[in-house]
């Protein structure tokens, strides 16, 4: 059985999360300093206060809140590792005020509990509602935490999202409503991408630096081989030379159709086994863990796996 411990990545985070904990102290000072004017202001406002720990589910936030919604997502750079981040005035702010806030859980993002802890929700004359996607989809500590890449999540967080504002605003709940169905509606393509990919790639091997794709490989019924070198790079241990020795041997001997890489954290021995990749002609596909700008969630889930499908009908592994 598999293990997936996301949170140990962050021992080598740790001058970061010290730097988290004073940032937040002193992010809250300032967000408290000025809490009279900022709640004033959302009093006055007639949209929901949310706050998002990842951008992916601040985007479906605003998918269904329109604009009755003010939505601040947390982690949003897609050019940058999402666990490393500081708190800010302005998130301590947005926490402090939020009527609803949505992350991830299952040890992805365990600093969201700091941060909750140390701020008020509901100061705006609401209760704070949480939404944590792993609680669910029915995950936990020790799962595989890249839960927006398993189709089952975003439809679930989705009608959470939309009761938990209809709640908060009944007098839009009709609004609230329709939006979700168009959600739901807009994600039946990546739905039947999935489908067409397991139809034509079932069973076909591949490989990864993370597992950040997993439930989409999943889904797609790929076989995924390496993982124990993958768990390696997520957590930041160092992996095995025998499992090094064989993620090489996949790649020199093409035993691979692909090789998916989180573009987000490249460190030396990624960089190494993509090099590797390129000699041997086995294609390469880059998976985020942060949505990209300028594209919804449909979008960027729908543009990954069309790279994934050019790059299966390119690769072909050698046959043993």
């Amino acid at each position: 059985m598999i293990t997936f411990t996301h949170a140990n990545r962050t021992r080598r985070l740790a001058p970061a999360l010290a730097r988290l904990a004073g940032g937040l102290a002193l992010a809250l000072g300032a967000a408290l300093g000025g809490a009279s004017a900022a709640l004033a202001a959302q009093a006055s406002s007639a949209t929901i206060p949310v706050v998002a720990a990842e951008n992916f589910y601040g985007d479906v936030v605003k998918q269904i809140g329109g604009s009755h919604v003010d939505v601040t997502s947390i982690l949003s750079n897609p050019d940058q590792d999402p666990h490393l981040f500081e708190a800010s005035p302005k998130t301590a702010r947005a926490l402090q005020s939020a009527r609803l806030v949505v992350y991830n859980g299952a040890d992805y993002d365990p600093w969201m509990t700091k941060l909750l802890g140390a701020t008020q929700g509901g100061k705006n004359g609401g209760a704070r509602a949480t939404i944590i996607a792993a609680d669910l989809i029915g995950k936990k500590a020790g799962d595989n935490p890249h839960l927006w890449y398993d189709p089952k999540t975003m439809p679930a967080v989705a009608r959470a999202i939309s009761a938990a504002l209809g709640a908060a605003d009944p007098a839009h709940k009709s609004v609230y409503d329709a939006n979700l169905a168009a959600f739901l509606a807009s994600l039946q393509p990546v739905d039947a991408k999935v489908a067409a990919l397991r139809t034509r790639y079932h069973g076909q091997p591949v490989t990864a630096t993370e597992p950040v794709f997993g439930y989409m490989s999943d889904a797609i019924g790929l076989d995924m081989r390496n993982q124990r070198f993958q768990l390696a790079a997520m957590n930041d241990t160092e992996a095995s030379a025998s499992d090094i020795a064989a993620f090489e041997r996949d790649l020199r001997e093409r035993r691979v159709r692909v090789l998916i890489y989180n573009s987000q954290a490249t460190e030396a021995l990624t960089r190494r086994m993509l090099a590797l990749a390129q000699q041997s002609k086995v294609p390469s596909v880059s998976v985020t863990e942060t949505q990209p700008s300028g594209v919804n969630f449909q979008q960027w889930m729908l543009a990954q796996l069309d790279a994934l499908d050019k790059a299966l009908a390119a690769g072909t592994p050698a046959q043993h």
